[in-house]
């Protein structure tokens, strides 16, 4: 297990809610931080490059959402406007994740645990930030075996 990977700052971007999670100094485990409502693109921005300098984070990873055949669509526009706005304000390195599946996921781990209504719309943004970041380290680390 490397101690030295340092933190990594996860981000399922959204119009209204984005939710951010964290990875622990080893890169092993994602864990999810909160959602945001920051109201627009560049204040949204402004909140991720916050969180990501004050976390001490050295790698921001952002859901690039694709379509089932790999294609990208509209909604993966507007997330590369929103890294394009990031990276503009933000000296951290930026890299996308493909998404597909992670919002599906986070609705099976929810239903599993009996979270509905209200609560689900609280903890969706922040649970689909948590499986971008772990499918990326879970990824990173098989490459580097």
């Amino acid at each position: 297990m490397d101690l030295n990977h340092g933190k990594y700052l996860g981000v399922d971007y959204g119009d209204k809610r984005t939710g951010l999670a964290e990875c622990d100094l080893s890169g092993q485990l994602a864990s999810g931080i909160c959602t945001i409502s920051e109201g627009g693109m560049r204040k949204t921005a402004e909140r991720v490059k916050r969180e990501a300098e004050s976390r001490g984070c050295k790698k921001i990873i952002v859901g690039l959402p694709k379509n089932m055949d790999g294609s990208e669509g509209p909604r993966a526009d507007v997330v590369k406007a929103f890294v394009a706005l990031l990276s503009e304000i933000c000296e951290i390195p930026i890299e996308f994740f493909d998404e597909r599946m992670t919002t599906m996921a986070a609705y099976r781990l929810l239903d599993g645990s009996g979270t509905y209504g209200k609560k689900r719309k609280d903890v969706i943004d922040t649970l689909s930030a948590e499986l971008i970041l772990q499918g990326y380290l879970d990824r990173e680390r098989a490459q580097n075996k």
